[in-house]
């Protein structure tokens, strides 16, 4: 489960490596849960495990699939609802979103994997203005899903104790 991003890699291989590591923390923060658990907002801003889920779904298919013109099923950024991406509606199944992130990574990767770090495109509207460059949405991404499975990580240890980035035994439920 836990990857480690190699010590001698190159730059590509690295952010990679760094990214689908915060990205399978995201998806086991949910293992174990009931759909109640994932569901429950845990702060007062409404904030879930699984609204989390779902917000970075949207980031990976806008940032990487919207700004270099591939297929998505991004979650277009509405300045009146700034929380719809991350809201999960009544009639969206955990599985329904946790299949959304997995095709969002697989989009990703297929975008990360054929193209250099200095491919430059222009993100869509909502995302930013002027031109990014791959490397540049990779460290963006990479941030914000590190800093999301943190906050997963707090929710978590609010709702069964768990903690950690990855399974082992100390950090089971207590």
């Amino acid at each position: 489960m836990s990857q480690d991003v190699p010590f001698a890699a190159g730059e590509k291989e690295s952010l990679h490596t760094s990214l689908d590591r915060h990205r399978d923390v995201v998806v086991w923060k949910l293992e174990g849960l009931d759909d109640e658990q994932v569901r429950r907002p845990m702060v007062p801003s409404g904030t879930s495990l699984l609204g989390l889920v779902k917000h970075l779904a949207s980031i990976e298919f806008g940032w990487f699939c919207e700004t270099f013109g591939r297929p998505s099923e991004w979650i277009a950024w509405d300045p009146d609802d700034c929380d719809g991406d991350a809201r999960v509606e009544p009639h969206e199944t955990t599985a329904d979103i946790l299949a959304s992130y997995a095709r969002a990574r697989a989009a990703a990767d297929s975008v990360i994997d054929e193209l250099d770090l200095d491919q430059v495109a222009t993100p869509p509207p909502g995302l930013g203005s002027g031109e990014v460059t791959l490397r540049w949405l990779l460290i963006h991404v990479l941030e914000d899903t590190a800093r999301h499975a943190g906050h997963m990580d707090i929710l978590r240890e609010l709702i069964d104790g768990r903690i950690g980035d990855h399974p082992r035994e100390e950090n089971a439920p207590t």
